[in-house]
């Protein structure tokens, strides 16, 4: 398992990425968490819903109440487009981090 400080880290970009292809609620968040890292990352609610909070506060997420297609009130978030401008900024930046790993973990001589 990753050290927290990595889960932290990259909780912003993950649930950004995922809110993309819709809107989403934490449990639904969690589930997908946990199959797109294949069971590699398997966060808590206790975890993601101050992350959700921070994201909202901050415009890059929305939510609303609803009732679900089981009838059982959900808060479903959703990305607004302040929270796309975020994940492109987001992306660019890991991408630069994994851009520097992969020179660093190559092969000696093949980086340099």
């Amino acid at each position: 398992m990753s050290s927290n400080t990595l889960v932290a880290a990259s909780a912003k970009p993950i649930i950004l990425s995922l809110l993309l292809s819709g809107e989403s609620y934490g449990y639904q968040i969690l589930l997908r968490v946990r199959r797109v890292s294949g069971g590699k990352m398997t966060w808590s609610s206790a975890m993601l819903y101050p992350v959700l909070r921070r994201l909202e506060k901050d415009g890059l997420v929305r939510s609303a109440w609803r009732v679900s297609d089981e009838n059982r009130m959900r808060r479903y978030y959703a990305l607004t487009a302040r929270g796309r401008k975020e994940l492109a900024a987001e992306k660019e930046r890991w991408r630069n981090v994994q851009d520097a790993l992969w020179k660093l973990w190559a092969p000696a001589g093949a980086g340099d």
